[in-house]
């Protein structure tokens, strides 16, 4: 009998375990170059989903997100603007309430434009780290805090690539 009791109080403990890595741990992969240098193509990420369940996301952090224009598509970014933030980008810089922004973890500075936009209420601008292959928020959408599930914490592999992920903000340009 003592035996019996053991083992479903083993499993019992398992499920537990299982479920609170369920709801605070997740695993995403990597498809494409967008965040290049940052993560690569084919890297595996754990991302903490705890982190905005206590608190909100903060400029520089990289996040996983649903899609806002499909919500089955899952993509990594990093935040550049917040709710009521004023974004710009021209002549390969990145304006943040008309502040210049120095990105030191960015691929190249981006060949596109942006026109100045305020970023709605409850809404995130989220751009790729390689700026000039990344389908993000300058093509005209921003992400829905609901839709942010959590932010990158290790890149675990491959094994060659494993570290604990730069959540760099951008600061002030040199004057």
């Amino acid at each position: 009998m003592r035996q019996v009791r053991d083992i479903i109080t083993t499993i019992l403990i398992a499920l537990i375990v299982f479920a609170i890595l369920q709801v605070t741990v997740g695993s995403f992969k990597v498809y494409g170059q967008s965040m290049v240098p940052t993560v690569e193509n084919g890297d595996y990420i754990l991302v903490n989903k705890l982190s905005y369940i206590l608190g909100n996301p903060h400029r520089g952090e990289i996040v996983i997100f649903h899609h806002p224009q499909n919500s089955k598509n899952d993509l990594i970014k990093r935040i550049i603007g917040l709710p009521g933030d004023t974004v710009e980008i021209k002549d390969g810089k990145l304006f943040v309430n008309d502040i210049e922004l120095q990105e030191e973890y960015i691929l190249e500075p981006p060949k596109y434009k942006y026109h100045q936009s305020e970023i709605p209420p409850d809404h995130y601008l989220v751009l790729g780290d390689n700026r000039n292959n990344s389908a993000d928020s300058h093509n005209g959408w921003t992400v829905p805090r609901e839709n942010i599930v959590g932010k990158a914490w290790l890149n675990y592999w491959p094994i060659s690539n494993w570290a604990v992920i730069k959540h760099d903000a951008p600061g002030l340009a040199n004057k």
